[in-house]
């Protein structure tokens, strides 16, 4: 009995240090390379660098019907954009990816889902319509910022 409780201890300590090294990965990505542009180069699969992207192309199409429904003072439809677009809308990255990703760049991802979420919230809260535009300035120094700091590198090798 006590030989099994040992080798159970044994298995469970192994098993904590696999889960913590994985939650480690996770957390902090992978170390990233500077490109020859002076932005950091993100290695992945073209099918990766495709989800990404496409992330982006939805920040930015929210971006454009936020300030469509700006144009037309409709605060409601600008709090239902930005919402859409905010903390709800996390959670289909594949876990492969964002092993890859440096943890500034995650941060950088979830601030701006942040972001969406206090421009709804500041649409919904103030009805002020430049309060709004401000939010959504702030909100765009996180676009500018990853644009000007990162870039997307194909690694077919899939590491």
């Amino acid at each position: 009995m006590m030989k099994t409780c040992k080798l159970c201890w044994g298995a469970n300590v192994l098993l904590i240090g696999v889960v913590a090294f994985a939650a480690y990965t996770l957390i902090l990505g992978k170390p990233a390379e500077m490109a020859e542009d002076g932005r950091t180069s993100i290695k992945m699969t073209a099918a990766e660098k495709d989800f990404v992207l496409g992330e982006m192309r939805g920040f930015l199409e929210t971006v454009q019907a936020i300030t469509a429904d700006a144009a037309e003072n409709n605060l409601e439809g600008v709090a239902e954009t930005a919402l859409a677009a905010g903390m709800g809308s996390t959670g289909g990255e594949p876990v492969t990816l964002i092993a890859k990703l440096p943890l500034e760049f995650k941060s950088l991802g979830m601030s701006t889902h942040q972001a969406f979420d206090d421009l709804a919230a500041t649409a919904t809260d103030t009805g002020d319509m430049d309060a709004v535009l401000g939010s959504l300035s702030d909100l765009m120094l996180n676009c500018t910022s990853c644009h000007a700091s990162y870039r997307f590198d194909t690694d077919e090798s899939g590491s």
